[in-house]
């Protein structure tokens, strides 16, 4: 590799982190030596990041895209326990009380992370008071959202439940900002079978409840992508 290549590689990692929220207030070189332990890698929607069946202690650190987590029933039925939006870490560890059990992360978008071993999580994650209490935070965070999902998959209808994953993956985007302004409604990159998976139904009860929004007003409709017209109203529609 040439000196080159090898600059805008160490460049590329510490841009993998520049973004993320627990390395908000880092110096340069404390973001450097983080970046040069973190390898990035890359997977295409629908490729599964972490399995039950061929398990690694590592932390992914999201830079781009979204990751569904999921688990699978004896019945074949996927329950999905988490959504990681871009800037936050997930994944099995067990130094951070950080567990995947019996869970599979699968990239809903082409995604970047980068990775961790336990090694450099112990020295350079939790040696700084700073990190380790966001990522406790985080945590804190991600067990609240897994009994809401609980919850929600006991005593909600399909739509309701369909309407709250719209909710949830519609005030996970990043803010306004000149490229992206207030009045633009906010669209989801997702299939009617991905949203089913997310919420929990079949493709053809998703499809049906969608269409349903949309003659309402409530939904835009493309292939592969939903634009939400009324945030307000798809929330009460939550429940």
């Amino acid at each position: 590799m040439t000196d080159a290549a090898a600059g805008h590689e160490e460049a590329e990692r510490t841009w993998c982190l520049a973004e993320v929220d627990i390395f908000c207030d880092l110096s340069e070189q404390e973001m450097e030596a983080i970046a040069a332990a973190a390898p990035m890698k890359t997977y295409h929607a629908g490729e599964i990041l972490y399995s039950p069946t061929q398990p690694s202690e590592v932390l992914f650190i999201l830079k781009k895209g979204r990751v569904r987590v999921f688990r699978v029933s004896a019945d074949g039925r996927a329950l999905t326990t988490a959504i990681i939006s871009p800037g936050t870490i997930f994944g099995e560890m067990v130094l951070l009380g950080q567990h995947m059990y019996d869970n599979y992360a699968e990239a809903l978008d082409d995604t970047v992370v980068c990775v961790m071993s336990r090694t450099d999580v112990h020295r350079l994650l939790l040696a700084d008071a700073r990190i380790a209490a966001r990522i406790t935070a985080i945590l804190g965070r991600r067990l609240a959202d897994l009994e809401q999902r609980l919850s929600d998959s006991v005593f909600k209808t399909v739509a309701q439940r369909i309407a709250t994953t719209l909710t949830t993956l519609t005030s996970a985007q990043p803010p306004a900002s000149p490229l992206r302004p207030v009045g633009r409604h906010p669209q989801i990159a997702l299939t009617h079978e991905q949203l089913a998976a997310l919420a929990g139904t079949s493709r053809e009860t998703c499809t049906k409840v969608l269409r349903d929004y949309a003659d309402h007003g409530l939904l835009r409709l493309a292939r592969g992508r939903i634009t939400v017209l009324d945030p307000e109203r798809l929330k009460e529609a939550a429940g």
